[in-house]
């Protein structure tokens, strides 16, 4: 296949291009410009309008004032590979060997394109949860692997056995999960995890698992790495970063851990990537795997206030409102206010209330979008402020009459 065969591809399955073959905006850059033209606040995109903990910062100071600022080992700085491995054993006692079971990436969404272009072969099978974030989709189809999805259903979000052990076959090459989940807020629970597990075993299948909301979860609910489960380590490519847990997402510095046999492929697709990246941003997100348990469990807190800030004010609105218990997000439903079309109410959202949001339907596949046509997904991982200021617009957003027929 020709690199313009393969970058088509790969856009078709990110949805970049239009019917026509020619390249679109992403909904994701087209609802940004719409904040920057409109001075709407935008809860579209998922990133923190506030830095992380000072510690963490003075951390990346140092380390260039110390004169950390050229390539570091393709592998990571041991001193990132090492507080990683300690993360491991603190909050889920598993053992991981620093020097062959870890690698530093360029964030979660490199290291999530280097295990597909590693571990795939065309015409493979990949099996994920729909929703889905958007880069999946993409990888998948420049592998040139085929993308069986697992349909999350409003409000719960939760993944039916049945729906998985169908999408599973022998021509599964890869199960590829993500808990917290963006963009429901899900978080899979134990027996879902366990059949992955085993429906991996039985079809000789590797799990990818995306964790990069590991410490973001609220009401109690308990994030629980898949690798630990009975029989899913040998099998299994973990994949993490510090972006979303010390609010430095701008760093792009992410991980995976994963047994040798699978690692090796992985750095050997990686170094031609990115080959190595955010040489003094390394020792800075140790310093923050190893803060104090109180800072995880703050962090948690402050964004569950935050996402029951938000989900009330659109309750209010009138919008019926999903239970997310992690990551940054809250998925709304317009249609009680009138609204059955997510893509045109967001457009017009800037207009009408002042916010951006997203389209739930931009992270599913367009032949499967039925029953999720009205969803928008809302980022809550904003100052308080700004959150407090997007309640009070909600609340002026008008309702559209419904016609009643006879």
């Amino acid at each position: 296949m020709t690199v313009t065969g393969a970058w088509s591809r790969a856009a078709r399955g990110a949805m970049l291009l239009d019917d026509a073959g020619r390249m679109s905006p992403t909904i994701f850059a087209e609802m940004s410009a719409l904040a920057v033209a409109t001075g709407a606040i935008n809860l579209g995109q998922g990133f923190p309008d506030e830095d992380g903990p000072r510690e963490v910062l003075d951390a990346a100071k140092r380390a260039i004032d110390d004169g950390i600022n050229q390539y570091p080992p393709g592998i990571g700085m041991p001193i990132l590979r090492e507080a990683i491995a300690e993360h491991q054993r603190r909050f889920y006692d598993q053992a991981v060997d620093p020097d062959t079971e870890v690698l530093v990436t360029a964030g979660a969404t490199e290291a999530i394109a280097a295990s597909l272009l590693a571990l795939l072969d065309p015409g493979d099978e990949v099996v994920t949860l729909e929703p889905f974030y958007d880069s999946y989709g993409a990888m998948i189809a420049l592998a040139g692997a085929r993308h069986v999805g697992v349909p999350l259903r409003w409000p719960e979000f939760a993944p039916d056995h049945d729906d998985l052990r169908a999408a599973v076959t022998d021509r599964t090459r890869v199960i590829l999960i993500n808990s917290p989940h963006n963009p429901t807020g899900t978080v899979l629970d134990r027996a879902t995890l366990e059949l992955i597990v085993e429906l991996a075993h039985r079809h000789d299948a590797i799990i990818l698992t995306d964790e990069v909301y590991e410490h973001l979860t609220y009401d109690g609910a308990r994030h629980i790495p898949i690798s630990t489960l009975p029989g899913a380590r040998e099998r299994t490519v973990t994949i993490s970063s510090g972006g979303k847990t010390f609010a430095t997402t701008g760093w792009k510095v992410g991980w995976i851990v994963a047994p040798p046999v699978l690692l090796g492929p992985i750095l050997a697709v990686k170094q031609f990537l990115t080959y190595v990246s955010g040489a003094p941003f390394q020792p800075a997100i140790a310093t923050g795997l190893r803060m104090p348990d109180s800072f995880f469990t703050g962090t948690a807190a402050t964004l569950q206030a935050k996402r029951d800030l938000l989900s009330e004010g659109l309750r209010r609105a009138g919008f019926g409102v999903a239970r997310p218990r992690g990551s940054y997000f809250v998925i709304a439903d317009a249609a009680p206010l009138g609204y059955d079309d997510a893509v045109d109410f967001c457009r017009t959202l800037p207009g009408l209330a002042g916010l951006v949001a997203i389209p739930v339907t931009a992270f599913i596949r367009p032949d499967r979008r039925d029953g999720s046509r009205s969803l928008v997904r809302f980022a809550f991982c904003k100052r308080v402020a700004v959150l407090e200021d997007a309640v009070a617009r909600l609340s002026s957003l008008p309702q559209v009459p419904r016609v009643t027929v006879g």
